[in-house]
This record gives C-alpha cells, sequence and structure tokens, in this order.
C-alpha cells in the first residue's frame, strides 16, 4: 500500500477519483458530440436521438445491479472492483471511436444509421455503467465513513468536474471530432493506470450505524423492494420499451398520457413512503425517499442533456446574431475558421456545460464540504438543489440570451456539484458497505430509470412547438426533488465517528 493511500492525503483522493473521472469524461464527450452528430451529420429527428439515448437507461438496468454485485463477491487482479474499471475503460474508448464511423459501420453492415448508433450508444453507455459502479464503490471502499468519505467524493467531482471543462473546451475550440479521439485517450488510461496503484481492503468494515434492516438486505429482490418509490417509472419504461422496440411506435398516441399517469403513480408512492418515514424513521426508509429525490432531479438533468442542443438551435439562434456569437471566439482564434450556425449552436452548448463543470468543479472542496460539516450533508446538498431549480428557471424565462443561457448554467452548476459529488456520501452512510456494489447498483436505477422517460419528454416538448417548455419542465422536477430531500434525515457526526 502506498503512503498516501496510508495517510489519506490529497493526492490519494486524487489518484482515486481518476477512474471516475473517465467515466465522466466519456459522459461529458457523449453529451457535447451524440445528439449534435445524429442531428447535424444524420439529419435524425428530435425524437429519434431521444431513442439513442435511451440505449444508456437499458444498459444501466442491465449492467450496474449485476456488475455490482459481482465486484461485491469477487476477487481477482487484486481488487473487487479494479477489473472492472478496466474493462469498461477498454470498451468505452473502442466505442468512442466508433462514434465518428457511424456512417461507414453503416455501410459495412447493410444497418440504418439509427441502427448502428444505438448499437454503438447501448455499448459505450455499457462501457460507462460497468465502470462507473466500480469507480464510485472503490471510494466508499478504501475511505472510512464520515468526513473522509465525503472528501473522497468531493475529491472525485473536483478531479472529473475539471476534466468535463477541458472536454467541453476541446469540443469549443478544436471541433467534436478532436474531443473524441482526446477522449478515447484519457478513458483508457485513467482507466487503467490509477488501479496499479490503489490498494482495496480484501474484508470491508461495516460502519456502526449501519441498521438491522438493511444489514440484512443482501439479495437483489431486497434492492428491487427497496426501489418501490420508483415503481412508476419502471412502468413507463417498460412502455416505452414494448411501443419502440416491439410495436415501432403503434402506441405513440397515448405515451403522453402514460407518462402523467406514471409520474402521478410515482409521487403517489413517494407520498406513501415518506409518511412511513415519519411513523417508522429508518435508514431504509431514508433510502427510499434519496432515490425518490434523486430520481426527479435526474428527470430534468437527463432531458437537459438530450435536449439542450434543440433548444439552441431551435430557439437561441433565429434570435442571435450569428456574426457575433461569443462561443465562437474560441474556434476562431484556434482554427481561425468561421463557424456555421450548426457549429455555433454546439459551441454555445459545450461553452454553457463548460460552465456547469467549471462550478461544479471547484464547489465541492471548496464550499460543500466545508460547509457539510457545519450545518450537515442533507442540508447543504438541498440548498444546492434550491440553486439549481433557480437556475432552470432562469433558462425557462430568458434562456434565449446568450448570456443569461450562461448565467443560468453557471447557477445550475451549484446544484449539479452536489448532485454527482455528496450525494454518494449520503447514500453510503445508509448501506451495508460489505453490499456497497449491489446499492450503488440500486441507488443507480434513480438515474436510468427517470433518463427513460426522456422520449415522452422529448415528445411533450415537440409537441408543444416551443422548445422552452423543456426548462420549465425541468424547473418542475428539480422543483419535486427539492421538496423530497427537505424529508431526507441527516447522519448525526456523532455516530459516524463514536468516541
Amino acid at each position: 500500500m502506498l503512503a498516501i493511500q496510508k495517510k489519506l492525503t490529497n493526492s490519494f483522493y486524487a489518484l482515486l477519483s481518476l477512474p471516475a473521472t473517465a467515466v465522466g469524461f466519456c459522459l461529458s464527450t457523449q453529451v457535447a458530440t451524440l445528439s449534435w452528430i445524429l442531428s447535424s451529420k444524420y439529419n435524425l429527428h428530435i425524437e429519434d436521438v431521444a431513442l439513442v439515448w435511451l440505449a444508456g437507461p437499458l444498459s444501466g438496468i442491465i449492467a450496474q445491479p449485476i456488475v455490482g454485485m459481482m465486484s461485491d463477491k469477487s476477487w481477482f487482479m487484486g481488487g473487487r472492483r479494479k477489473p472492472y474499471i478496466v474493462i469498461g475503460g477498454i470498451l468505452g474508448a473502442a466505442m468512442l471511436l466508433a462514434l465518428p464511423q457511424l456512417g461507414f459501420i453503416s455501410k459495412s453492415t447493410g444497418a440504418t444509421v439509427f441502427v448502428v448508433a444505438v448499437v454503438v450508444s447501448l455499448l459505450l453507455d455499457m462501457s460507462i455503467n460497468v465502470t462507473f459502479n466500480p469507480a464510485r464503490a472503490i471510494i466508499a471502499d478504501v475511505t472510512p465513513a464520515g468526513n473522509e468519505r465525503t472528501k473522497g467524493y468531493s475529491w472525485m467531482q473536483v478531479v472529473s468536474g475539471t476534466f468535463g471543462i477541458g472536454a467541453y473546451f476541446i469540443s469549443m475550440s478544436f471541433g467534436n471530432m478532436a474531443l473524441i479521439y482526446a477522449a478515447a485517450v484519457v478513458v483508457l488510461l485513467f482507466s487503467i493506470v490509477p488501479v496499479l496503484f490503489v490498494k482495496e481492503p480484501r474484508v470491508l468494515q461495516i460502519a456502526q450505524t449501519t441498521p438491522k434492516e438493511i444489514k440484512s438486505t443482501s439479495s437483489l429482490m431486497d434492492g428491487i423492494k427497496l426501489l418501490l418509490p420508483l415503481y412508476g417509472f419502471i412502468v413507463f419504461g417498460l412502455f416505452v420499451v414494448i411501443n419502440k422496440m416491439i410495436l415501432q411506435g403503434g402506441w405513440d398516441n397515448i405515451q403522453t398520457k402514460v407518462m402523467y399517469a406514471c409520474l402521478i403513480a410515482t409521487l403517489l408512492l413517494g407520498a406513501f413512503t415518506i409518511r412511513k418515514g415519519k411513523r417508522q424513521p429508518s435508514d431504509s426508509n431514508d433510502f427510499q425517499k434519496i432515490l425518490l429525490a434523486h430520481s426527479f432531479s435526474w428527470l430534468g438533468i437527463q432531458s437537459m442533456f438530450v435536449m439542450s442542443y434543440f433548444f439552441i438551435r431551435e430557439k437561441m439562434m433565429p434570435v442571435l446574431d450569428t456574426s457575433d456569437v461569443f462561443a465562437d471566439t474560441f474556434s476562431k482564434f484556434f482554427t481561425g475558421a468561421e463557424q456555421t450556425n450548426e457549429q455555433s449552436a454546439g459551441n454555445i452548448l459545450s461553452l454553457g456545460f463548460l460552465l456547469l463543470n467549471f462550478v461544479g468543479a471547484l464547489l465541492p472542496v471548496l464550499v460543500l464540504e466545508p460547509l457539510s460539516k457545519k450545518i450537515g450533508k442533507v442540508k447543504i446538498y438541498t440548498i444546492a438543489i434550491a440553486c439549481m431549480v433557480a437556475g432552470y428557471f432562469l433558462l425557462y424565462l430568458a434562456g434565449t440570451r446568450e448570456i443569461i443561457f450562461y448565467l443560468g448554467m453557471i447557477i445550475c452548476g451549484i446544484g449539479w456539484s452536489a448532485v454527482i459529488s455528496i450525494v454518494f456520501a449520503i447514500m453510503t452512510e445508509k448501506v451495508n458497505a460489505n453490499k456497497m456494489g449491489m446499492f450503488m447498483g440500486v441507488f443507480n436505477f434513480s438515474i436510468v430509470l427517470p433518463a427513460m422517460m426522456t422520449p415522452g419528454v422529448s415528445k411533450l416538448v415537440n409537441d408543444t412547438g416551443d422548445y422552452a417548455v423543456l426548462f420549465l419542465i425541468i424547473t418542475i422536477c428539480l422543483l419535486v426533488s427539492f421538496v423530497c430531500w427537505l424529508f431526507v434525515n441527516e447522519v448525526k457526526q456523532e455516530k459516524m465517528n463514536p468516541a
């Protein structure tokens, strides 16, 4: 074991963050390039693009729980998480290199571009899901519960967010193709190199605060029971799969109604869960409330990932002076080339997400971690979500102005910094450490199931004919998440660090 690991130095936290950074860089590249490539290069409709993005949630539902449970029980290559990080990194790098070659693969195989895009996206997301669960779980495995673990996940977001900034800067300055090739190198290196130096414990210690009802949870079926608040999302996910994959859109005319019904069912189940928690407080109930709150956050965030490009192209570009787009400055400086409308839209998107990740990278260690020690992780997380609500509402009101779009993304970055850092520290304090991989897989359902609703959201936005409605929908989703977080109980520090 390296000395930096024994002492839990900042350099060790940075090293430990690199596998998650590889996944984050891969995801940033996907966000910056996938909708752009499919829309501008292959002329796919917004609803077809949403279906390609659906590959991610589908692979997550399959891969994360299975990989999580396997990594809990397996031990080879000197660890329980390391092998999956390496395998996922190699697959991810390969699929990134396949993205620019969709047309060539389509001609070679005889399959349509849409089918090829779905397959490549599925494998790319499979690599993300194979890697991300172990990359997050290994942080919990090698850090003690409490402030040290919070610091571990805060550093994860700082390092990952910093490289995320780099991803969007490359996209904006040198183009999306340059970003894709850079990402392939980063993902490969950051997945393989760190696992050579981090030593995993063969035996994990269960936190003294782990309650009996969570401690005894050991099977996938037990994990599925914890998903009660998300059953509405599950029903809509099944509807989308049957409708799009089997009936080829035969139920499109009722898709919006089914989505509304499933959202109402989710809210009712959520209310039942919250009420039960008031009568019988427990960590398992808190875990369910975290799933509920996080799911609505991710429903909004995933919708932003998928459809922001279309908002920029359809709502912003027609009212902008295309000869004076600020985001084009970087590309013009580095390449000297004039930008088309489609390139300008891509540049605006990249700069917006760069600012989102810039704030997300700075806040966890500089602000969120210190404040969480003083007022609690749940409370500071709830405040961050409230900021995200305000940011999205600003985008709805005035997001067609370029400067306001950037300001809104900066404000949303406050919430983003917490969504992919502190939430893991909160969640891991509620579960059995020896089943961390399985619980990370169960927790991932709060991401992938809401993401499966994006085809419904895209249809709703498209049917209105006003792409600004996207940010109103996102605002409502984050507001629901904020309200749900108000009912999550804080873990007392004296319990986490007994004398």
